[in-house]
């Protein structure tokens, strides 16, 4: 990948790189595993039983349809959860992006929070604050899991 920014005089391009894979271990490889298990089951319960619940989640200010928004990241999630499982040559870029969506959703559970609203098991405020910080726990699941985080100390030290 490349970047052009300007100077004053000349463009200067800079030239990044990202390896899409790198080598993990075993016990990496096995939570990468029940991480995009978790993220299929995930995409099928917003398909299928369990959108009333995800709707739920859906925060007020999103000028869209909740149902819609549960479909559409219902879909994300089961497109990420293959690509965690099966897609070995671009397994970095996966978890890149599966990080990024649990950042992206995490304005649900703060509304869930903020709204005391009960789905999923999580009926007190209590439970539902828990679960706050469990987010990033999954952000640095997906990167470590995939070697994300190896390729940013490569990268790093290019």
């Amino acid at each position: 990948m490349s970047c052009t920014i300007y100077d004053k005089t000349k463009p200067i391009t800079l030239q990044t790189r990202m390896d899409n894979y790198v080598k993990t271990t075993f016990l990496q490889h096995a939570l990468r595993i029940i991480l995009g298990s978790f993220m299929v089951l995930a995409a099928i319960g917003h398909l299928t039983f369990q959108r009333e619940e995800f709707q739920a989640q859906v925060p007020t200010w999103i000028p869209l349809s909740k149902d819609l928004v549960v479909l559409l990241s219902g879909i994300v999630e089961f497109a990420l959860g293959i690509g965690m499982l099966f897609w070995r040559k671009r397994r970095v870029l996966v978890g890149i992006a599966l990080g990024v969506f649990f950042i992206l959703i995490f304005p649900g559970n703060v509304a869930q929070y903020t709204n005391s609203i009960d789905a999923f098991g999580l009926d007190t405020d209590r439970a539902r604050l828990i679960r706050l910080f469990f987010q990033p726990v999954l952000v640095l699941w997906a990167l470590w899991s995939t070697g994300a985080v190896k390729a940013f100390k490569q990268r790093s030290t290019l």
